[in-house]
C-alpha cells in the first residue's frame, strides 16, 4: 500500500510539473501578462502539502530562468545585466512561493483540519506570495539598472513602494483571483480522482 501511495504522488506531481512547464510557455495576456503556472503549484500544495509546494515551485523557478535565455523580453535583459541575479529572482522566489503557503497550509491543517477556508487561503497565498517574492528580489537586485529604471519613468513612479504597487498593480489581483477560483476547481477534481 505505500509503495501505491509514492507512485500515485509522483505521477501526480508530474502531471502538475508538465502542466506547469505547458503553461509557462502558453501567453496568456491582454493588456497585462497573468502567471497561470501558479494554478498547478497551488494544487500541487493542496494535495501534497509544503515538499510538493518545493518541487513544483522548482520546476516553476527553472523554467522562468529557462525564459531568460530568449523567451522573456524582461528575462533577456535581467540576464544581460547579472545571470546569477537573474536566477535568484526567478528560481528560489518560486520555490519560497511553493513551500511557504504548503507550510502554513499544514499547520492550519494540524491546528484546525481540514476545511475550505485552508483550501481557498493556500490558493491565493501562492500568487501573493509569488508576486510579492519575485517583484521583492526584482527590486533589491535590478532597481538600479537602466531596465528597471526604464519601466519607473513609463510608470512615473515616485519610489520604490509606488514602482512595485504599479508595477504589479491589476495584474497581481486577477493571478489571485484566477488561483483561488481555478486552484480549488482543480483540487477538487484531483482528490476525487485519488479517491
Amino acid at each position: 500500500m505505500k509503495n501505491h501511495k509514492v507512485i500515485q504522488r509522483i505521477t501526480v506531481l508530474g502531471i502538475l510539473a508538465a502542466l506547469i512547464v505547458v503553461l509557462a510557455f502558453i501567453p496568456v495576456s491582454y493588456f497585462f501578462e497573468i502567471t497561470v503556472t501558479i494554478v498547478p503549484l497551488a494544487v500541487g500544495i493542496l494535495v501534497g502539502g509544503r515538499k510538493n509546494g518545493l518541487i513544483l515551485g522548482l520546476v516553476f523557478g527553472l523554467i522562468s530562468y529557462l525564459q531568460c535565455f530568449g523567451y522573456s523580453p524582461l528575462g533577456v535583459s535581467l540576464m544581460g545585466i547579472n545571470p546569477f541575479l537573474t536566477f535568484l529572482v526567478c528560481v528560489p522566489t518560486r520555490m519560497l512561493a511553493g513551500w511557504l503557503p504548503g507550510l502554513i497550509y499544514e499547520l492550519i491543517e494540524r491546528k484546525k483540519g481540514p476545511s475550505k477556508f485552508n483550501d481557498i487561503l493556500c490558493c491565493l497565498l501562492v500568487p501573493v506570495l509569488n508576486t510579492v517574492f519575485f517583484t521583492g528580489m526584482l527590486v533589491i537586485c535590478f532597481y538600479n539598472t537602466s531596465v528597471i529604471q526604464g519601466f519607473v519613468e513609463v510608470l512615473n513612479a515616485k519610489n520604490v513602494l509606488h514602482f512595485i504597487v504599479l508595477f504589479v498593480g491589476i495584474n497581481g489581483v486577477i493571478e489571485a483571483l484566477l488561483g483561488v477560483i481555478t486552484g480549488i476547481s482543480m483540487t477538487r477534481v484531483v482528490r476525487t480522482l485519488r479517491k
